[in-house]
């Protein structure tokens, strides 16, 4: 996330994280809870008859799988990331992800966008939560996590690996599943140097994984107050449809061959 942090304030970050904004603190708790219902309710409604996933049970009949998987047939498309793709401080219908979703379903694109956001969240946090994930399928994972490392100035190594191992248990559960690394910038707040290794971040782990990669997700919005919240970190409405377009630039190809 890109945001020009007073020392004071960097000082509050790397102390309160999430606590520093109770209006933050209050999204990122309703908004696990959301992604913790993208889990427990497909994993519950394979029994049902309008379940989003096919039935797992082998002691079913066939025609009740066929019956099941038809319901809804198409991919997924799992956004991971923090408070970036949860849309903090905007309506969910206006973030980047569910406006991924109403270009998907203008083209009548048989693909399903799930908004895993969650706000604080770190790439370890994301290492961690993975697999939980990784109970539904996922056919494309667009992995937006590292800007909170930027901010409380975690080491890049670390945020490398920590991203590393998101893309490697991902491939590991579902090979076939396409990823997009969103490339994250940060100001000079703590240092050129710092600055300039945790860009190179991204790139080093396109270069190791081969994922597509995002150079920057937030380019175009990224520093300019017209687009981004009193708070200067989180895009607005209107830049969030600037970021739905340079998502959709490399998602575009992908979901149209599939």
């Amino acid at each position: 996330m890109y945001v020009m942090l007073t020392k004071s304030q960097r000082l509050l970050q790397l102390v309160y994280p999430i606590t520093m904004n109770k209006n933050l603190f209050s999204f990122a708790v309703v908004n696990a809870f959301k992604v913790a219902l993208f889990v427990m309710v497909l994993g519950s409604c394979t029994s049902s008859t309008d379940s989003t996933q096919s039935v797992s049970n082998p002691t079913e009949s066939q025609s009740s799988v066929n019956e099941s998987a038809s319901v809804d047939a198409r991919k997924t498309i799992l956004f991971f990331g923090d408070s970036i793709t949860a849309g903090y401080g905007i309506e969910e219908e206006d973030a980047f992800p569910a406006l991924i979703q109403k270009k998907l379903d203008s083209l009548d694109l048989q693909w399903k966008s799930v908004n895993a956001g969650l706000s604080g969240e770190t790439s370890a946090g994301g290492l961690r939560r993975i697999d939980w994930l990784l109970q539904q399928k996922i056919d494309i994972l667009v992995l937006e996590l590292g800007g909170n490392d930027g901010l409380r100035g975690v080491s890049p190594e670390q945020t490398r690996q920590n991203l590393e191992g998101i893309i490697e248990k991902t491939r590991a559960t579902y090979p076939d599943c396409i990823i997009i690394l969103a490339g994250m910038q940060i100001p000079p707040n703590l240092g050129q140097d710092y600055a300039n290794s945790f860009a190179d971040v991204f790139t080093d782990v396109a270069e190791s994984h081969d994922p597509y990669l995002i150079p920057f997700i937030l380019e175009g919005v990224g520093g300019d107050p017209r687009l981004n919240l009193p708070d200067g970190i989180h895009p607005t409405a209107q830049g969030h449809r600037i970021v739905a377009e340079t998502v959709w630039e490399y998602l575009e190809p992908l979901v149209s061959e599939q």
